[in-house]
């Protein structure tokens, strides 16, 4: 014997519809989809071009390293790639670092990796 087959739970159903279109339009309310929408999809750094296939390797990058910051004419944002995008950060990063250590000057290199190549160069030249 079968188990008797459950009824859909239509008002669930309409929920879960209702919350799925809304979490949508928050998506595409969202800053990532206004700049995708505002710009091309070309990265601002090395010019890579970018279409449905792969439009999710292109990042928004916010000009002042403030997320919060998302005017609705997208000035703050521009279009990279997440390579391009990954050493803007890293920049930013060690620029900031830069900035925190101290104010001298760092130590320039002593080493010298080739000093003696031209002694060697003449002994073998002459062997």
């Amino acid at each position: 014997m079968h188990p008797p087959k459950a009824t859909p739970d239509h008002a669930r159903l309409d929920r879960i519809v209702a919350d799925a279109r809304r979490a949508a339009e928050t998506r595409n309310n969202g800053y990532r989809e206004r700049a995708l929408k505002m710009y091309p999809w070309v990265c601002g750094r090395c010019a890579r071009e970018f279409t449905r296939a792969n439009v999710l390797e292109l990042t928004v990058h916010h000009r002042n390293h403030n997320h919060d910051d998302n005017p609705a004419d997208g000035s703050n944002w521009e279009l990279l790639c997440v390579y391009c995008h990954d050493n803007e950060h890293a920049r930013h990063v060690d620029h900031a670092a830069g900035s925190m250590g101290s104010a001298a000057a760092p130590a320039a290199a002593t080493a010298q990796p080739f000093a003696g190549l031209q002694a060697l160069l003449e002994k073998r030249g002459k062997g």
